[in-house]
């Protein structure tokens, strides 16, 4: 018995020291948890962080704008950001590098009703677009409309904030762009209203990752990050492997997320996870790093290894 109370205390003491040994790490994310963020939720649910000795951290923003801010201030590990805002940020000169993509094609779109007048971007002539912020979604709507043979003079644009689908379906302007296909789309259907999404890939616009993961380009060594993508990768296979435990194991995080947008938006997001999330295609970077030029955006287009790397 007295070696057994040994055996057993030894092994106590041995899981005891192997919690402690886990490494904290902070991630910020972009925006409040939803499905957009299942690999790392997942990730953290399932245990595949702890198998890599990690303890992570998932932090909301009360700011969307500061994540990549704080990371490149040395005040959080990772930052869940967007390849379209990176470019800019590293023209400005910020310290940031892309270590990871989390959703790996384009979730934004120029939304209208179905049912409505508009059957293509060129009926837009003369009429409202609803947009919530600017720079990269004027520039995108930019290009889409010369693609179309519009210009943007041809519209009256209309800053509803963030109040994208509501102003669509009460009429207050005819199209919106910037609604997220895995979002918007199935909130007006939910209710009762549905929309017609025109992909910007499909118009004109290169196509980019709309997330990916940014670290402090002075701290690529940090072990710890290589471990954070490995477990991310984990946690994708998973995910597709298994997504109703999946689903399971988000709620149990967030048990908030429980009703019918995010269920839907978690069917519709699956298939655009970063299924190898550490792999770089840096022809895409350069593609819409000189879109970005063209649209006047950035001024120039540094070699991409300068800004994003495959973690080995």
């Amino acid at each position: 018995m007295k070696k057994l109370g040994m055996l057993f205390g030894t092994a106590m003491l041995a899981s005891t020291l192997q919690v402690q040994a886990a490494d904290k790490l902070t991630v910020l994310l972009d925006w409040f948890a939803n499905p957009d963020h299942a690999p790392i939720v997942v990730a953290k649910a399932r245990g595949f962080f702890e198998k890599e000795g990690l303890d992570v951290e998932l932090i909301e923003p009360a700011d969307p704008s500061m994540p990549p801010k704080l990371v490149a201030a040395g005040q959080g590990d990772i930052a869940v950001s967007y390849q379209p805002i990176l470019h800019p940020q590293i023209d400005e000169g910020m310290p940031l590098t892309r270590i990871g993509t989390l959703v790996a094609t384009p979730l934004n779109t120029l939304l209208v009703l179905e049912d409505g007048p508009i059957k293509e971007i060129a009926d837009l002539k003369g009429k409202r677009i609803g947009y919530s912020t600017s720079g990269f979604e004027s520039a995108m709507l930019g290009k889409m409309f010369a693609n179309a043979g519009l210009a943007t003079d041809d519209v009256e644009l209309i800053n509803v904030n963030f109040s994208l689908s509501p102003a669509l379906m009460a009429g207050q302007v005819d199209a919106v762009i910037g609604g997220y296909r895995n979002f918007e789309l199935n909130q007006m259907e939910i209710e009762g209203a549905k929309g017609r999404a025109f992909y910007p890939e499909e118009h004109g616009v290169p196509v980019y990752d709309e997330l990916i993961y940014v670290a402090h380009k002075d701290k690529l060594d940090d072990p710890r990050l290589k471990k954070f993508i490995t477990a991310i990768e984990a946690a994708t296979v998973y995910l597709l492997n298994n997504p109703e435990d999946s689903w399971k194991g988000f709620l149990e995080v967030y048990p908030n997320l429980d009703d019918e947008l995010n269920k839907r938006a978690w069917a519709d997001t699956l298939p655009r996870f970063a299924n190898r999330p550490a792999a770089l295609d840096i022809g895409r970077y350069e593609r819409f790093a000189n879109f970005l030029i063209e649209q006047g955006l950035i001024k120039t287009a540094p070699p991409v290894e300068t800004y994003a790397v495959e973690l080995r």
